[in-house]
């Protein structure tokens, strides 16, 4: 290994190769569970703690392919400084870090699945509305200054990840998973949005919008690719109204009442 590496290369293929696995291993349960329930509007009789459950085994499968780069990064420096117990134990608070921040967001989209799903049952031609807005919010966000922000960071995360060594010792990959957490939630929460509108457990679009993600973050093309994303967006805003077929996840759907 030379000085400047902090794995060798067939640990850094091991990194990878792990959470491509743990990747699959999500969206396979995603599938299972997702075949069971259908594409319906709001909650679809999940309570929170189901539902928070199933956000985050979510987020794992379609985040941890992008994300990986920036893990697999600040693994080699744990890796440098700690072995054995100590290493698992550092990986699972930058995991930890990671994945509070995409719950946080979890509980966020779940209160606006309560209100949509409610006012959809009443009236579901607000659907139709609900769905443009969605659809217009993703739009603006693709292409406004937070997205780019933050997609500069989630692109070239060396310079945070330098400043992130600077961090007191207390806590600290817990503080650097939950940090990259928010800059990678304020990179794709209008790519979650349009899940509202296209179906929360709809496998189809939550493969998409992975496929997204992954182009926007790895490609050497992605922040114009993000922004070509964003047009497509402004453009079913406007069409949403009139076509229903764009928005399975906001129709009237009846409560769940146990998952199979």
């Amino acid at each position: 290994m030379r000085p400047g590496n902090l794995l060798t290369a067939r640990q850094m293929t091991v990194a990878w190769t792990l959470m491509v696995l743990i990747a699959l291993l999500a969206w396979l349960l995603v599938a299972e569970q997702a075949g069971g329930m259908g594409v319906g509007a709001g909650t679809m009789g999940m309570s929170l703690p189901l539902f928070l459950l199933l956000w985050v085994v979510m987020m794992i499968a379609m985040m941890f392919p992008s994300m990986a780069p920036v893990a697999v990064t600040w693994v080699r420096g744990i890796g440098r400084q700690s072995s054995g117990a100590a290493r698992a134990a550092r990986i699972a608070q930058f995991t930890s870090g990671y994945l509070i921040a995409w719950t946080a967001y979890g509980l966020l989209t779940y209160g606006i699945l309560v209100g949509t799903g409610n006012l959809v049952a009443g009236h579901p031609q607000a659907g139709r509305w609900i769905g443009a807005g969605a659809f217009l919010l993703a739009g603006l966000q693709q292409v406004g200054p937070l997205k780019d922000m933050c997609l500069t960071h989630c692109r070239s995360p060396m310079g945070q990840l330098v400043r992130y060594a600077g961090f007191r010792p207390w806590a600290r990959d817990l503080r650097v998973g939950l940090h990259h957490g928010l800059y990678c939630v304020g990179c794709c929460w209008g790519l979650m949005i349009v899940l509202i509108p296209l179906g929360t457990m709809n496998i189809a679009a939550m493969a998409a919008v992975s496929v997204v993600i992954l182009v926007e973050k790895l490609w050497r093309l992605g922040p114009l690719f993000s922004v070509a994303v964003g047009a497509v967006f402004l453009v079913l805003a406007v069409l949403a109204p009139f076509q229903s077929w764009l928005l399975p996840g906001l129709e009237p759907s009846a409560p769940m009442d146990e998952m199979g």
